[in-house]
């Protein structure tokens, strides 16, 4: 799903099974309503001491809201947590397809933790205003409805009282949305400060600490720390503002029904348990006006994140799909470049113009000054963006005339930082190619120079990676308890992202500075176990420093842009 055929779904629309749930939770409500009342008038009759069969009615009635009212919150809790659970998931699979064409072109500027904050929680409060809104909604509504039709039955005296407390109630709630909204931005702005921060002294904790210079980073923290306390301060007063008006309501509401019901008790047109009923009435409902002031606050919260969740996902992707059906006539391609420019913003030329020819298994360096482009080319060649200008051919065709997945599916891309997920080796290699077997992944691990490495973990291709190496020890049959740990050293981290390359198996590699972090013998040693590994496939190498050029072809040397 591209931002082109994105469609804007109303806030308010109700996913599956939402709509019961607001009704069954009216009838939890309604039936909470009817146990106030219709116990008001049980214990007032009861002290009259009547005929007992005369109260067996209420009595039953009593016992059946008691026990509906529970019964039905539970089954609307249900109901409604496992539409709107459904609905997140789906939500989340379509996002996620979204921010697929936007990558890197219109992530790049975006921090890691901008970027969760995004996918996951502004997505997870979006979702939420089935739950935290739409419910409520339905069944306050619900609720309500059943109460002043019920009472204007009655006695309609008491019906004008029980809908004027509704809608003082709903003004309550147009009051409250408006000062919850106005302290939101604030309160997602500091959020945002939050995660960016945290990412930064997570991240770099390591290097904070070598270097000792950890004091200034928290107190960053420190500071967006207060800054989140100083916006859900305010935030809190709007949500006390509306709690208190809420409850002044259903006291005034209460006191308006004692003032009309007065005056008839005294004059016997009603007598004291059915006053007793419809005093409570507007008392019973207060659980129904004291969802609004939580309704109100998630409903700010859910479309201020759906407002900027959309200012992420509907961006325009910075690389077109032809859709066209016809896929790449060559196995190992022909690249061809001509006079190319691209941007990465459309404000300035990033690189360019340049022309490069790469032969089918020809294996190249570009480098050059900082800011020339090198890393742009690679994602020219990538399809992560389109050009401004000029040709780029994939064998005799422009790729921008061929299917977008078909040109990427030819492509391994190994940046300087490959990622390691919190799995096991096994895992961390078949995202490259989920169909390969254990026999594929060790020749690649080998030919990627990491035969030796792999036999000294003690749990091979199942030792558990991610930020550090674990592998359980094991004493015969049976497992210690044990495991030890380590972190991943950046020549291991190359080597990992190359295997995943090699892997693959497919025609075309690109590597952006794969061993810019590394000390010159590992980074030498470990560029030439690529090149010897990916004879017969084509490998683009953008480098600052000279690392193993005497193995290549050629080294291409890119001239500063020209605007």
């Amino acid at each position: 799903m591209t931002s082109e055929t994105q469609e804007r779904r109303p806030l308010f629309k109700p996913v599956r099974g939402v709509t019961l749930a607001g009704l069954i939770g009216a009838l939890a409500f309604a039936c909470g309503v009817a146990l106030t009342a219709t116990s008001g008038w049980l214990i007032v009759r009861a002290s009259e001491r009547p005929v007992v069969l005369t109260l067996l009615t209420a009595i039953v009635a009593v016992r059946a809201f008691g026990i509906g009212r529970p019964v039905f919150r539970y089954v609307e809790r249900l109901v409604s947590h496992n539409a709107a659970l459904a609905d997140l998931t789906d939500r989340r699979t379509a996002a996620y397809r979204q921010l697929v064409p936007l990558t890197p072109a219109r992530l790049g500027t975006k921090r890691r933790a901008d970027l969760l904050s995004g996918v996951v929680r502004d997505l997870d409060d979006e979702v939420d205003i089935q739950v935290r809104v739409v419910v409520p909604l339905i069944t306050t509504v619900g609720a309500a409805l059943v109460a002043v039709v019920t009472t204007f039955v009655v006695h309609p005296p008491a019906g004008f009282v029980v809908l004027g407390s509704v809608v003082a109630a709903a003004l309550v709630g147009w009051i409250d949305l408006a000062l919850e909204r106005r302290g939101q931005a604030a309160s997602l702005a500091a959020r945002g400060q939050v995660d960016r921060v945290a990412h930064l002294v997570a991240s770099g904790a390591n290097e904070l600490g070598a270097i000792r210079a950890t004091d200034e980073p928290m107190t960053w923290l420190a500071y967006a720390q207060k800054n989140v306390e100083k916006a859900a301060f305010a935030q809190s007063r709007g949500r006390a503002v509306g709690v208190a008006l809420a409850l002044a309501v259903t006291g005034v509401a209460t006191l308006a029904m004692a003032w009309v019901l007065d005056g008839e008790v005294e004059a016997g047109t009603i007598n004291g348990p059915f006053a007793a009923l419809l005093l409570l009435t507007p008392l019973a409902l207060g659980d129904v006006v004291g969802l609004i002031p939580d309704a109100v606050g998630s409903l700010a919260r859910s479309s201020a994140a759906r407002d900027r969740l959309e200012a992420l996902l509907t961006q325009e992707p910075a690389v077109r799909d032809s859709g066209s059906e016809a896929a790449p006539d060559e196995t190992v391609p022909h690249l061809r470049v001509r006079d190319l420019t691209a941007s990465w913003t459309g404000e300035k030329t990033d690189l360019g113009p340049v022309t490069l020819d790469v032969a089918p298994g020809e294996h190249i360096a570009v480098t050059g000054p900082n800011g020339c482009g090198k890393s742009t080319l690679l994602a020219v060649l990538a399809r992560h963006l389109d050009p401004t200008g000029g040709t780029y051919a994939w064998g005799e065709r422009d790729v921008r005339d061929l299917p977008l997945d078909a040109v990427r599916d030819g492509i391994a891309f190994v940046d300087d930082d490959p990622h390691l997920f919190a799995g096991s080796l096994r895992a961390n290699l078949l995202l490259a190619r989920p169909d390969a077997d254990d026999t594929d992944v060790l020749r690649a691990l080998e030919r990627a120079g990491l035969g030796p490495w792999l036999a000294e973990l003690g749990e091979g291709l199942d030792t558990h990676l991610g930020e550090y190496l674990v592998s359980a020890g094991r004493s015969g049959a049976e497992s210690v308890a044990t495991a030890t740990e380590r972190s991943i050293s950046g020549g291991e981290r190359a080597r990992l992202g190359i295997a995943r390359a090699l892997l693959s198996e497919r025609p075309v590699i690109l590597l952006d500075e794969p061993v810019a972090h590394l000390d010159g013998p590992t980074a030498d040693a470990v560029v030439r176990d690529l090149l010897t590994a990916s004879t017969g496939r084509t490998v683009v190498m953008v480098s600052h420093h000279p690392i193993a050029f005497d193995a290549l072809d050629r080294v291409i040397d890119l001239p500063a842009v020209t605007s």
